[in-house]
């Protein structure tokens, strides 16, 4: 038996933007009859939309029989889903013990002031979001930043804001 406020609840946690569900056609035939792959599901699932929109959920929900409030308990129990859209460069600011010792702070300052956003946010034209994490493992290149699984170290104020200045030219003669 479900319960639809419960299931309200839990969908008030997700951003409803209208999305392309037809794009989740071809995930949904390959787990096709595999209740049991709800999690690669929504992985792939936010790799096309960079993270889970609630109607893709409803639709996910609709086309395997899975329950929208298992679906969306899933979704939020786990860290490695997103509920909001991040931006199309995400960069993972490091705040472990080495970066912190080497500045790290003044590079969250530059980067915040740069984009105009704070941890967390996504900059208006949808191009950057910014997370903090706590160590991304490259001690010896502190203060570090990756920027969509690329890294940069031996970071100052001014090398951050010039790598953000670089990306945005690039997009811009693209």
């Amino acid at each position: 038996m479900s319960c639809p406020e419960c299931e309200n609840r839990l969908a008030s946690n997700f951003k409803n933007q209208k999305v392309d569900l037809s794009l989740l056609d071809p995930v949904l035939d390959e787990y096709k009859g595999e209740k049991s792959n709800i999690i690669a599901i929504l992985q792939k699932t936010q790799e096309i939309y960079r993270f889970l929109p609630l109607d893709a959920l409803n639709y996910i929900s609709e086309k395997t029989g899975v329950k929208k409030a298992k679906i969306y308990g899933i979704a939020t129990f786990y860290a490695q889903f997103r509920l909001k859209p991040v931006g199309k460069y995400v960069i993972l600011q490091c705040q472990g013990t080495a970066c912190h010792v080497n500045g790290s702070e003044e590079i969250k300052n530059a980067l915040c002031d740069e984009l105009n956003i704070k941890p967390g946010d996504t900059t208006e034209d949808g191009m950057f979001t910014l997370e903090e994490v706590a160590c991304l493992g490259c001690c010896s290149l502190a203060p570090v930043m990756m920027i969509n699984g690329e890294t940069y170290g031996k970071l100052t104020p001014d090398k951050a804001r010039e790598i953000i200045r670089r990306i945005y030219e690039r997009e811009k003669n693209v």
